[in-house]
């Protein structure tokens, strides 16, 4: 079993790559330009409702209080009429994309302490590459893919997101095995 302390390099050394792969990924290629789209008469629907001043958080609509409403006629036809949504509602102003930034590169850090934690506790030093490369590449994946599909299995999000979203996390993945291979305690 290797000393986590001994991985704290291949671990910082991973999170900047993959910090710096999602930053060319998602700022210099058009991957997941349509990830979101324009609502129709987005500025109808904005206006409509503006004045409701619906504070920050996730919401769903129709909603029921309990199973019993959900079989109700009336909640019934309220998901035939529509809209149903998940929808979660920012801070007004302008994106704080530098505490954006740090959570991803702490989250990205976890994931690599994480990969980190399995692969330690499952390889001796001197291990060679490759298998090193497969297990912290797994446990990286799993680590930045794999929960996101709920979002399309439960909330609808498209699957073409999901799918996009998944391959980051392979290339993510793949980064931080690259890491661990080549730094692994020999």
């Amino acid at each position: 079993m290797v000393a986590l302390y001994s991985l704290w390099f291949p671990i910082l050394l991973s999170a900047v790559l993959v910090f710096v792969a999602s930053s060319i990924i998602h700022m210099a290629t058009p991957w997941h330009k349509n990830d979101y789209v324009t609502a129709p008469n987005e500025q109808k629907v904005m206006d409509s409702l503006r004045p409701f001043a619906i504070p920050p958080g996730d919401y769903v609509m129709p909603h029921a209080a309990d199973m019993a409403e959900m079989k109700s006629a009336q909640f019934q036809d309220k998901l035939k009429k529509g809209p149903v949504m998940v929808f979660t509602v920012m801070p007004n102003g302008p994106f704080s994309m530098g505490r954006s930034l740090t959570q991803w590169f702490i989250y990205s850090v976890v994931v690599s302490f994480f990969a980190a934690y399995v692969t330690a506790a499952s390889l001796p030093a001197g291990t060679e590459y490759l298998h090193v490369f497969q297990v912290a590449g797994v446990v990286a994946f799993i680590g930045y893919s794999l929960a996101l599909w709920q979002m399309s299995i439960w909330y609808h999000r498209s699957w073409a997101t999901t799918v996009r979203i998944t391959i980051d996390g392979l290339i993510y993945g793949l980064l931080t095995a690259g890491a661990f291979g080549w730094l692994w305690p020999r």
